[in-house]
């Protein structure tokens, strides 16, 4: 399998995001390896707090919670997806798949750091991926938290402005990270946040995985990860565990996606579900270390 690797340099002083970098490499699934770049901060001793991001954003995005939940103690560990951020980018689209993002995340999280006792937050792709690790290793997991994501079996229709977004990213032939970002959030965007978003993609090479990843989610019944999604739906039905949610009100691609969780999974029972107010796709840039505070709140109360 063939990689890039983004140079050193495009990653130069990034506003907001002064933390140490980590690296590890997983297995390409070929025979080959990539290098996976994540965060780790706070004690290395507390329980870990993982946040994973999603389409087409990185660890950058996670910038203004990290410190708040540094504050209360916590560890917090944000990896960037394989094709994201620091992180190695397979050169071919057909590289990418569903399957194979939960294979590179789980040797990340599991083989190498053995993370257990995690509370977990995931938006975007990082629910679709991390809700599979939940699914598939629950005892790793003291509770959940997520925002504007889901778990389609491709049963349903999804939203129409996901639809759209779906279209584009396949038919666009410019594909401008930061501005795609900065589209998917309520607040204004400086420029240098923008070029922050498209730092690890020095041009069009190293977009393969950010392009191909809106048509991997589940539309159809026939998708290939329709039914391990339905069976990981038979894990989290059962998972007792804390499970919240908190979605925002300005995000029309998962906007009502609470309600598929909400009574559905067990842990969600006798939880104070958040609705997050003048925040849109990307919450975590609209409203961080609000969000940061309410999953500190959520861990002091379970």
């Amino acid at each position: 399998m063939k990689a890039l690797r983004t140079p050193e340099e495009c990653f130069a002083d990034l506003p907001g995001y002064n933390f140490a970098e980590n690296y590890v490499n997983v297995s390409d699934t070929e025979g080959g390896q990539l290098r996976m770049h994540y965060l780790d901060e706070g004690p290395s001793e507390a329980d870990p707090i993982l946040l994973l991001h999603g389409e087409p954003s990185w660890s950058y995005l996670y910038r203004h919670m990290i410190p708040v939940l540094e504050a209360a103690g916590h560890r917090v560990v944000v990896p960037d997806l394989v094709g994201f951020g620091k992180s190695d980018k397979p050169s071919e689209k057909e590289d990418y798949t569903y399957a194979r993002h939960i294979t590179w995340i789980s040797e990340l999280l599991f083989d190498s750091l053995d993370l257990s006792n995690i509370t977990f937050f995931g938006q975007d792709w990082g629910g679709l991926i991390g809700l599979r690790l939940v699914a598939a290793s629950p005892e790793r997991f003291s509770r959940v938290v997520i925002g504007n994501t889901g778990l389609p079996t491709g049963d349903g229709p999804l939203s129409a402005a996901f639809m759209a977004w779906q279209k584009f990213s396949q038919e666009s032939p410019h594909f401008d990270i930061g501005k795609i970002v900065g589209g998917g959030c309520v607040s204004d965007f400086s420029e240098e946040v923008i070029s922050a978003y498209n730092a690890p993609f020095p041009d069009d090479s190293y977009k393969a995985g950010a392009r191909i990843f809106p048509s991997l989610v589940p539309t159809t019944p026939d998708n290939p990860e329709s039914k391990n999604n339905q069976k990981a739906w038979e894990v989290l039905k059962r998972f007792e565990k804390p499970f919240l949610t908190c979605f925002s009100d300005s995000d029309p691609v998962t906007k009502g996606g609470e309600g598929a969780f909400i009574g559905r999974v067990s842990g969600t029972e006798n939880q104070q579900h958040v609705k997050i107010e003048n925040a849109g796709h990307f919450l975590q840039e609209d409203k961080g270390p609000e969000l940061a505070e309410i999953i500190n709140e959520f861990i002091a109360k379970n």
